[in-house]
């Protein structure tokens, strides 16, 4: 196939094919259009919740600029005011800015890489639905005076149980917590949508930009997000079991929480920030009509950030007395990572100086162009703040204020509304109006600039961040008046372009606006409800512009999978490099079962918070069920036959192994774990250093007895898998019924074996630092040893429905990859729990 550009459907399409692709991918009616799981409109409701959440941290954020307009004000009281700065902060960080740029993966990516639609349509159902009721919920609490007060960042001691009692810390720990699993969840099915289900042709090298940042982007919430996850159950372990972790006077530390933190936190700025740079890496080309100039180092510097970007959680941590070193380290990490940043932005400007028919007054490139200002800017302060001196006076001052927004404001929020006006013709019968656009830029621009610019200054003259209020004599008072007058204006700009919504914004049902712009990416393709009437066959990064008649072909039915051939949802699945067609991947349907599985994981959650473990443990049952019932539909009869998929090709339709899809979603699953167990154990030896004199000696650690042991049923239940799965080759089901279920009771008596030998040397959870931390290893063993005893019963049950077979065994080879690896997990924190201290005794 390479180097052909010759449809392979040259013939007309039987008559017929059509209309079975409308029936079978159309959105359901009525109440049951919320069981939808098409990535078009899952990526529209993300947008639209993303963007609701927006609209709500700014009503909270001009509360906060109103009581600031002048001093001595008394308009909002203490209180409320922590809470309305901190719901501002974790909103605005947690629902709105990683949600919004994922939303728009979710909508886009099928698009522009040739495919019907992402892999897992359910799990982003799941993830849309976990993220819209837990958010909106916890949004909620602020009417009930319940918020977190503690600021977004929540550092102990202030948000522990002795000064902060209340529910309010806790509302925040169970419910990000959760919404972060979401966002895991959302970045689990991009990274496979874009490694194996391109467009054939679609080499890595023909990627379009925002897939390569996406891809990277989901690399960074797999490794980071899980330290987050780790940090806030161990304060909520902390606050409700009192496990001190973080507590100096029982060998905790509270600096574990900022570590764990910021590991996550400062990596975040640049998963919200990379895939706002991949939105301008396609508008300028397409307002230029010139394809991105460096389109290799644009992809080497977006890959370089995302690395870089772990270096940098030390950043906000040089007040903390940490070594010198390490400040060095941070301070240089700090720089290096504006030079990849510098590559995207030259880059940029040699696109548009190489313009073939450079379109500047678009409103676009409008938007563009006021990111280029802003996000320059944010830079230039962001090197100030990198210099350790100078940071140590602006720490904490409205100076940081003002940088963090030029960054995150002008580096996410400006390229997203280029984006919306941009994309909004493949979303919307018609484009958005060009006159109402420009003046929601100009009110967003210069509103922006007059309230943030002067938080430079008003830093510099020594005003605190998270104040309520001020004295007359600072003389800060018209600065603030400045800002609070340019918060305003944002809020008008923004009122404009809801109105402009409103107005024009019509989702299409058949048909959209079209390529307006000229572009040439794939998502401008003619596409209905089924995506493209057919799969192009790539040749270059630009297909529109390169591929001769491609549109009018691929509508006509003439590329690859014109059809539903096995009258399913289907797509094509692709090698990762070089993008060549393996298999069809049969698609699921509408279904209520993500739907109430979020319903249930949300109300577990939430549940918990308020400490009714009944009622939570029923909507956790829910949530189980669902997600059951959901992966028992994942293939619903026999293997179809290899299909004819066009341009005389049969491929097969499913596939299993290390060439499935569902086999690369496990490996990637595994990361994750991975990435927790290493914040855990990372949490385990930070305690040892900081605190080693609450470490038992030798004579009172566990006998080596009992680990042994453990360590001897945990291979032993590993060893049963393999054989299990020989006998499956066979067929030989019998065989599985049995060993599956005593391996599940193997790897259970070894936790249960771990758990009693550490409680048998009397230790207690509650004794110190070391002692909480030994049972959170434990205990996140047991919860995957939970899991994995799950997956067997659900193995098992579907061998006996007759569900598993020699060539229908995706899900026993994904039971297999996890049990192999809690079993390496497991024997990593025996090793831990009792190699490391006899070591040091």
């Amino acid at each position: 196939m390479t180097g052909t550009t010759m449809p392979p459907n040259p013939l007309p399409r039987p008559e017929g094919e059509l209309e079975q692709m409308r029936r079978i991918w159309q959105r359901p009616r009525g109440w049951r259009a919320v069981t939808v799981v098409n990535n078009n409109h899952v990526g529209l409701l993300y947008i639209g919740t993303a963007v609701l959440f927006f609209l709500l941290a700014g009503v909270l954020a001009l509360l906060m600029r109103t009581q600031l307009a002048v001093p001595d004000n008394d308009l909002i009281g203490h209180d409320l005011y922590n809470q309305l700065f901190t719901m501002h902060g974790t909103v605005m960080m947690f629902l709105f800015a990683v949600p919004a740029v994922e939303a728009m993966a979710v909508l886009l990516l099928p698009n522009m890489l040739g495919a019907r639609d992402l892999p897992f349509p359910r799990l982003s159902a799941y993830a849309y639905w976990a993220y819209a009721v837990g958010g909106i919920i916890f949004f909620c609490s602020i009417f009930a005076g319940l918020a977190p007060d503690g600021g977004w960042f929540m550092y102990p001691p202030l948000s522990s149980s002795t000064y902060s009692p209340e529910l309010n810390a806790d509302l925040w720990l169970l419910g990000i917590g959760f919404i972060e699993i979401s966002a895991i969840a959302g970045a689990i099915e991009l990274a496979i949508g874009i490694l194996r289900t391109r467009a054939p042709g679609m080499a890595l090298d023909k990627m379009p930009i925002f897939a390569w940042v996406m891809l990277v982007f989901s690399g960074m919430v797999i490794i980071a997000f899980p330290a987050v996850i780790v940090g806030t159950a161990l304060l909520e372990l902390e606050r409700a079991f009192d496990m001190p972790f973080f507590i100096a006077q029982r060998g905790g530390d509270p600096l574990l929480w900022q570590h764990l933190f910021w590991f996550f936190g400062h990596p975040e700025v640049y998963i919200i920030f990379l895939p706002a740079a991949g939105m301008v890496s396609m508008i300028v080309p397409a307002m230029s009509g010139t394809p991105l100039i460096g389109y290799r180092l644009v992809v080497l510097a977006v890959v370089a950030t995302g690395f870089l970007s772990f270096g940098l959680w030390v950043h906000h941590m040089f007040a903390t007395g940490i070594p010198q070193l390490s400040l060095s380290f941070a301070s240089a990490a700090s720089m290096a990572v504006s030079v990849p940043t510098g590559i995207q932005v030259f880059a940029w400007i040699a696109t548009i100086a190489a313009a073939v028919r450079l379109r500047p007054f678009k409103l676009p490139m409008l938007f563009i162009l006021g990111f280029f200002f802003i996000f320059v800017l944010g830079g230039l302060t962001g090197v100030m703040v990198a210099v350790i001196p100078f940071d140590l006076q602006a720490h904490d001052s409205y100076f940081i204020v003002a940088h963090l927004h030029y960054v995150l404001f002008g580096g996410m929020v400006f390229p997203l509304f280029a984006a919306f006006y941009y994309w909004a013709p493949f979303v919307s019968a018609r484009a958005l109006s060009d006159k109402l656009g420009r003046w929601a830029f100009w009110l967003m621009f210069i509103g922006f600039n007059a309230g943030f610019f002067p938080m430079h200054f008003t830093g510099l003259a020594g005003m605190p961040r998270r104040v309520y209020t001020y004295a007359d004599s600072q003389g800060w008072g018209i600065l603030n008046m400045m800002s609070t007058v340019g918060a305003y204006m944002i809020a008008a700009g923004v009122l404009a372009f809801l109105i402009d919504l409103a107005r024009n914004f019509r989702p299409v049902s058949e048909s959209n606006a079209g390529n307006i712009w000229g572009a040439g990416t794939l998502e401008w393709l003619p596409s209905g409800p089924y995506g493209t009437r057919s799969i192009p066959f790539v040749t270059s990064r630009e297909p529109l512009w390169d591929q001769a008649g491609l549109a009018e072909d691929v509508d006509a039915g003439r590329y690859y999978l014109p059809n539903a051939p096995t009258g399913r949802r289907s797509t094509l699945v692709t090698s990762p490099i070089e993008a060549s067609p393996q298999y069809v991947l049969e698609l699921p349907g509408p279904g209520w079962s993500p739907l109430l599985a979020a319903l249930g994981t949300a109300g577990f959650f939430l549940l918990l918070t308020f400490k009714l473990e009944i009622l939570a443990g029923a909507c956790g049952i829910l949530a189980v069920a669902m997600i059951w019932r959901w992966l028992w539909d994942a293939d619903t009869g026999p293997i179809h036959p290899p299909v004819d998929i066009g341009g005389g090709l049969r491929l097969p339709v499913s596939c299993r192994g290390s060439a499935s899809h569902s086999w690369w979603a496990m490996i990637i699953l595994l990361m994750v774990c991975a990435s927790i167990f290493g914040s855990l154990l990372f949490a385990y030896l930070f305690l040892w250093l900081t605190s080693p004199e609450v470490w038992p000696p030798v004579a009172k650690l566990p006998s080596l007895a009992a680990p042994l042991i453990s360590a001897c049923l945990l291979l032993a239940s590993s060893a049963l898998l393999p054989w299990c799965s020989r006998a499956l080759a066979r067929d030989k089901q019998g065989l599985l019924g049995w060993a599956l279920p005593s391996a599940m009771l193997m790897i259970t008596a070894a936790i249960i074996l771990e758990a009693c030998g550490q409680w048998q040397t009397g230790l207690r959870p509650q004794d110190s630092g070391y002692a909480a931390a030994v049972y959170a290893m434990i205990g996140l063993q047991g919860v995957f040893v939970a899991a994995l005893c799950l997956m067997g019963v659900f193995t098992v049950a579907r061998s006996m429905a007759g569900r598993l077979a020699a060539d229908r065994r995706a899900c026993f080879d994904s039971t297999m990859i996890f049990w192999h690896y809690t079993v390496a997990q497991g024997l990593l924190g025996l090793g831990a729990l009792h190699g490391f201290p006899r070591i040091l005794g």
